[in-house]
């Protein structure tokens, strides 16, 4: 369900910029290839709010990308009550370390990689995928900042190669992405080798944050979503547990070399 504040605001401003354009409906959704009855059901609340229109509106009125930003922001709102001090501990971060057993870290995943692993969950209506998938890719955008968080992550050799022939062409590209993030000097990526068959990691994903006030924050994902932590005890426990998970892993040269032996093995 749409965050109706912040969805009307984005409403009232739409109107308002396209007024002071001196665009009719009808001239305006001509420039952002939509009817003049689409606009005018936008703007009445009679149809969903889009990205790619508000993202084409910012173009038309020159906004600076303020619709885009407000729907960003409606996005957050709609994201559930436990996600939601775990979305601003990321957003702040100074320091991000991340383990996943499983899957690669939702800060790294491509598009399609982010797509596939959203549409696994069978519940959910093409559209609610499409949300999320805008959620996270937004997400990844903190990687961008002119000064962006250290970003540490630890994955497990078999999230690598665990790709039937239909889905290599996605894992091929999203292995490339890693390869290419880790060019950057914000960003590390260390892979548990298969031989290493046991360690604490394996109980389940967790991610740490480190704020400007020196303060960590977690975050442990399950099935039913996820949980954040802050009490000082818990935190001592993750940051202990992640000492010994990246302990597991190769250094950052040993890791790149063995993710291009993965896509290489399958050409």
């Amino acid at each position: 369900m749409e965050a109706e504040p912040t969805s009307e605001l984005i409403r009232t401003q739409l109107r308002r910029l396209r007024v002071n354009a001196e665009l009719s409906q009808e001239e305006f959704g001509k420039l952002v290839h939509y009817s003049g009855s689409q606009v005018s059901a936008v703007e009445l609340g009679q149809r969903p709010l889009d990205r790619l229109f508000l993202k084409r509106a910012d173009e038309v009125l020159n906004t600076g990308g303020l619709l885009t930003s407000l729907l960003k922001m409606a996005e957050r709102d709609r994201q559930p009550s436990w996600f939601r001090p775990w979305l601003e501990a990321e957003r702040t971060a100074r320091q991000l370390r991340c383990y996943h057993p499983t899957l690669i870290p939702g800060l790294l995943q491509t598009e399609n990689y982010a797509r596939a692993v959203i549409r696994a969950d069978d519940m959910l209506s093409d559209g609610e995928v499409e949300k999320r998938l805008a959620v996270r890719m937004d997400r990844q955008s903190i990687l961008d900042q002119s000064q962006p968080p250290k970003l540490v992550a630890v994955i497990e050799e078999p999230v690598l190669r665990r790709a039937d022939e239909g889905f290599r062409g996605l894992m091929t590209q999203q292995i490339a992405h890693l390869v290419d993030c880790v060019e950057r000097s914000h960003i590390s990526v260390h892979v548990i080798p298969t031989e290493i068959s046991s360690h604490v990691g394996l109980a389940g994903p967790f991610t740490l944050a480190r704020g400007d006030d020196g303060g960590w924050v977690g975050y442990l994902e399950h099935q039913l979503g996820g949980t954040s932590v802050d009490k000082g005890e818990d935190v001592a426990i993750l940051l202990a547990r992640w000492e010994s998970v990246r302990s597991e892993a190769l250094p950052r040269r040993q890791s790149v070399e063995l993710m291009k032996e993965v896509m290489s093995s399958w050409s």
